[in-house]
């Protein structure tokens, strides 16, 4: 399993875990990044000791290598001054040599699979980490918003959101009745008013009728 896929699933697993606790939309990407972050800082420094395992490894190559021509040098040298023997052990030197610098290779090539892998997780990883970057306001701002939308909803399917309403149509009719009552108390008074008024008026019509009369006889009194 690469690096990437692991970090692909610690990520996966938090992420279940907060949203399953309904958390902070904004921890939930800032623990992203911060996994990947911390993975990548990871990667990087075991890169850094597969480079350094692969220079000593490739020094103590070289060093074979040089072993290999050293004695392939003696065992001619034995062999010119007629020393099959030693030219024979000077071969078997060198054959130890080859061995170790075969080993010594295919570790280096198996460092160099290894350190091109990591490089390969290392780029998948910080492709992901930028876009997640690039994205985290935006996610964040969705979160936010889906978690307002839901208490909205909530609220609106609450029973007793519903007879807090009912409560307060209730009230509005109350008062609705009450300032009813009142204009009705109002509308009595201006009605008693105009009567009141009308009996005055008609007094004083009256009164001047009366004068009326009292004049027309005083005239006619006059010319009897």
């Amino acid at each position: 399993m690469s690096v990437f896929n692991r970090i692909t699933d610690i990520v996966n697993s938090n992420i279940n875990t907060i949203l399953d606790e309904a958390e902070d939309p904004g921890k939930m990407v800032r623990l992203m990044t911060q996994e990947m972050e911390e993975t990548l800082c990871g990667v990087r420094s075991t890169s850094a000791r597969y480079l350094a395992d692969r220079k000593s490894v490739a020094t103590q190559a070289e060093f074979h290598r040089r072993q290999v021509a050293v004695w392939e040098s003696k065992a001619e040298l034995a062999l010119g001054k007629g020393r099959e023997d030693l030219a024979r052990s000077a071969l078997m030197e060198k054959s130890t040599h080859i061995s170790q610098v075969e080993v010594l290779d295919n570790e280096l090539a198996q460092i160099d699979k290894a350190i091109a892998k990591l490089q390969h997780d290392a780029e998948s990883l910080r492709d992901k980490l930028q876009t997640a970057k690039v994205r985290q306001k935006a996610l964040i701002l969705r979160g936010k918003t889906a978690q307002s939308r839901m208490k909205v909803k909530r609220t609106l399917h609450d029973s007793s959101y519903d007879d807090a309403l009912d409560r307060f149509e209730a009230y509005e009719r109350k008062l609705d009745d009450l300032e009813g009552e009142i204009e009705s108390y109002d509308l009595h008074s201006q009605s008693l008013a105009a009567e009141i008024d009308a009996l005055e008026g008609s007094k004083d019509i009256s009164n001047e009728l009366q004068a009326l009369k009292d004049r027309i006889n005083g005239r006619t009194e006059e010319h009897a």
